[in-house]
């Protein structure tokens, strides 16, 4: 079993022990019918020294009464492979709660890896939700992408991507095969054109509409940022500046994903005044002053989940 879903269950009995001691009105808020499993993106991880990938998302969660469990997939592949590596975590999920369902929220290359899992095993999913999801692709991949050479050349750019994804991979709870190139390759749009004719579930069909809300039975939503630059004391700020250059000026982004490009189901906003990092509460909560709070966004939508018996 991963360090992660035995942290979580740890926290769970403690979280449930302290529910029942408070009375804290904000008791229940979050609490869902199925559990929430946190699905990282590209470069992603569960936890690195100390710094949590989903900054005290699981925390705000749990104190209102969710169930919830940080998952961890290979940093850098296709959503497929990705998606495959979540199933059998699923599973286990649903073993330790004896719940029937979960419900997936899904960070960036999270969501495409959480869509992939509710298209071939849709009896372990009942809700999709991709966070700055990158659904319809993003021309920062056509950048790496056009600089990365061809598959049968050396590239350094491509040789250094794969030393950092398992670096990553080594210091987290990993033991994941990574590829950079291919994850590069599956958020371009071409590709991501492809599997969305595979798995087209929530996809708007229009190019910057709405997506079915409820597709096979499992319900979809999105929300993402449109904003590249929101705190320069992050120290990540620069990181998310220089991919917002490779969108067009008049498109709205977060830095990573255009927001018609984030899209899935019921749009609940694309237009955030957040970046890609702010959308996970990254880096350690540092976010635009007097913008939202996105832990507040978390919380709105685990009672929002709650609403509809999710």
């Amino acid at each position: 079993m991963k360090k992660s879903l035995l942290l979580a269950i740890l926290v769970l009995g403690i979280s449930g022990l302290a529910n029942a001691m408070s009375s804290n009105p904000n008791t229940g808020y979050t609490e869902t019918k199925y559990p929430i499993v946190l699905v990282h993106g590209l470069f992603g991880f569960d936890e690195i020294l100390g710094i949590d990938y989903w900054y005290k998302i699981p925390e705000i969660l749990m104190e209102g009464g969710a169930q919830v469990f940080v998952t961890q997939v290979a940093s850098a592949n296709t959503p497929e492979i990705r998606g495959e590596q979540l199933i059998p975590q699923i599973e286990e999920i649903l073993a330790i709660t004896g719940a029937e369902k979960v419900n997936i929220f899904g960070h960036s290359h999270g969501a495409p890896t959480a869509r992939y899992v509710a298209s071939v095993r849709p009896e372990l999913v009942a809700s999709v939700t991709s966070i700055g999801g990158v659904n319809k692709g993003t021309p920062f991949a056509s950048v790496v992408n056009d600089n990365s050479g061809s598959e049968d050349e050396f590239s350094p750019m491509i040789e250094l991507g794969d030393a950092f994804v398992t670096g990553l991979d080594f210091i987290s709870t990993g033991g994941f095969e990574q590829n950079f190139r291919a994850a590069f390759n599956s958020i371009s749009e071409a590709e991501t054109e492809k599997f969305n004719e595979s798995h087209p579930d929530g996809v708007p069909t229009t190019a910057c509409g709405e997506g079915d809300y409820i597709s096979n039975g499992i319900h979809y939503f999105s929300w993402s940022g449109a904003k590249a630059v929101t705190n320069l004391l992050d120290p990540l700020e620069l990181v998310v500046i220089a991919a917002s250059l490779s969108f067009p000026e008049d498109e709205l982004n977060d830095g990573a994903i255009g927001a018609c490009s984030s899209h899935l189901g019921m749009v609940i906003r694309d237009d955030f005044k957040m970046n890609h990092l702010d959308e996970i509460n990254q880096t350690l909560g540092i976010h635009g002053l007097g913008d939202t709070d996105p832990l507040t966004i978390y919380r709105t939508h685990a009672n929002r989940l709650k609403q509809a018996g999710l």
